[in-house]
């Protein structure tokens, strides 16, 4: 029977521990988009949908910080990607299930955790993944957050790829190409320049 997963159930971890280096170096969180940060658009966006909320960040702290959440570093050194950050959230979550989304999709869905949360239940999944069409969003997920110890065994074995770990889990995915937009992100400050200009 499908056991469902309510709001206070789930941590929120918005992920800003990347080096920036298609940004050209600079911390990619902390582009101003619209007048704020883009973490805080993330921030905006995800944390109505959530119980509690943390922000991974390995750089510039005191910003993150400011923005009023707990931050939490990647405990695996050497910027590993977005799994040592999944990791780093899941390692200080106090809640059953953690649900990612990066820093730089200021227009992430604000149904992103009942979508996920539904289809984890329903499934009875270890992990849920956003998809539209047959694209994978694969650090748009909802997690469990015992997992954290299996999830620092794959890193430090050697592991990278957010993919490459999902297949060792029982994954549900979830079509949102309802809202394909709603997973627009920025990997330049070109792009961030460009769009901002147009829209």
């Amino acid at each position: 029977m499908a056991v469902s997963i309510e709001t206070q159930d789930i941590t929120g971890l918005i992920l800003a521990g990347g080096q920036g280096r298609r940004m050209g170096g600079v911390d990619k969180g902390l582009q101003a988009f619209r007048g704020f940060p883009l973490v805080m658009h993330a921030v905006l966006r995800l944390g109505p949908q959530v119980g509690h909320l943390l922000v991974n960040a390995n750089q510039n702290l005191s910003a993150y910080e400011a923005i009023g959440h707990p931050v939490v570093s990647d405990q695996i050194s050497g910027f590993a990607g977005p799994l040592a950050g999944l990791h780093a959230g899941m390692a200080r979550c106090e809640t059953p299930w953690l649900l990612s989304s990066p820093c730089d999709s200021p227009f992430l869905p604000t149904d992103l955790a009942e979508r996920l949360a539904s289809s984890v239940s329903e499934h009875q999944a270890d992990c849920a993944v956003a998809r539209t069409g047959d694209q994978s969003h694969p650090v748009f997920c909802l997690v469990r957050a015992d997992l954290a110890d299996a999830l620092y065994d794959f890193i430090t074995e050697g592991g990278r790829k957010v993919d490459a770990w999902f297949s060792c889990l029982r994954v549900a995915h979830v079509d949102f190409s309802d809202q394909a937009d709603a997973f627009l992100n920025f990997n330049t400050l070109a792009e961030l320049t460009q769009f901002e200009r147009k829209h």
